[in-house]
């Protein structure tokens, strides 16, 4: 993920019984979260990730419902998009997809892509409404309108970028009262001293249960889902040494076809906080 897209809207068609060619059959009023998951739309890579990133769990956790109006703040390849408009779309739920600005060459690329992804299969993603997130974008959803906002591994991006604050003001903002704010983050050891850059892409729970806390929010619980005790979190090349990145030299350098990655993969996907927060109200 990069950095923030100005706002605009993709209206997309609304659910319906069959979808493009080779696509199952979406249901005119119902999925269940567990469907979604099932859904046979979704790209094989990503359904093996399921047992690192544990989808069901996590959604639920963060209070996900049917016709609910939905945020998903830098969605990247859409991973959790696959399960989130499809499930909304047969609900007459929303989903406002708040993706990158277009201020570079790669981040055009991403959110084209996005786009593209959406525009292949109107009828299984429904109405999903590209918004935007970074450092001068605007309103992610309209003024209180959302029931959830979600983003999953970004919180180091935005600090990377400066922009974490806004990310927590922009979200309480979008939210109505009592609305839920659910992050995902790749989780660094307690005790130490935080990285305000975060470059090695490991953030201290308690650092973000205060930028929430600031925000407004009230962190209204914790979980072990996406816990993994087998992440030291000392690898050479950062949290990005483990899957799925597996990177094996220093960013902006030529692959080391030497380096040997058994270790980390037998780590697998880091260790993440899972936390709920919400806004007051």
């Amino acid at each position: 993920m990069l950095s923030g897209l100005a706002a605009g809207g993709l209206a997309l068609a609304g659910c319906g019984r069959g979808d493009e060619a080779g696509d199952p059959p979406v249901p005119a009023s119902a999925m269940t979260l567990e469907e979604a998951v099932a859904g046979g739309w979704r790209d094989p890579q990503d359904v093996a990730r399921d047992a690192a990133r544990h989808p069901v769990e996590t959604l639920t956790f963060f209070g996900l419902k049917p016709g609910m109006t939905v945020v998903e703040v830098w969605p990247g390849a859409g991973w959790y998009t696959d399960i989130l408009a499809p499930f909304l779309a047969a609900s007459n739920g929303k989903l406002y997809a708040a993706n990158l600005q277009p201020n570079d060459p790669a981040a055009i690329e991403v959110v084209e892509a996005y786009r593209a992804k959406l525009r292949a299969r109107p009828r299984l993603y429904g109405d999903v409404e590209i918004t935007a997130f970074g450092a001068t974008s605007g309103p992610m959803a309209p003024a209180g309108s959302a029931d959830l906002v979600l983003t999953a591994r970004n919180i180091h991006n935005w600090m990377a970028a400066g922009i974490v604050d806004k990310a927590f003001a922009d979200a309480f903002a979008a939210l109505k009262p009592g609305g839920i704010f659910g992050v995902v983050e790749h989780r660094a050891n307690p005790g130490g001293v935080q990285d305000p850059a975060a470059g090695n892409g490991y953030v201290e729970q308690a650092y973000v249960a205060r930028l929430g806390q600031e925000a407004g929010f009230i962190l209204a619980e914790a979980s072990e889902i996406n816990a993994n005790p087998r992440d030291t979190k000392d690898h050479p090349f950062g949290v990005w040494t483990l899957p799925p990145v597996r990177r094996t030299s220093a960013r902006g350098e030529p692959a080391d076809p030497n380096f040997d990655s058994s270790p980390y993969d037998a780590i697998g996907e880091s260790d993440r906080m899972t936390l709920r927060f919400v806004k007051p109200t």
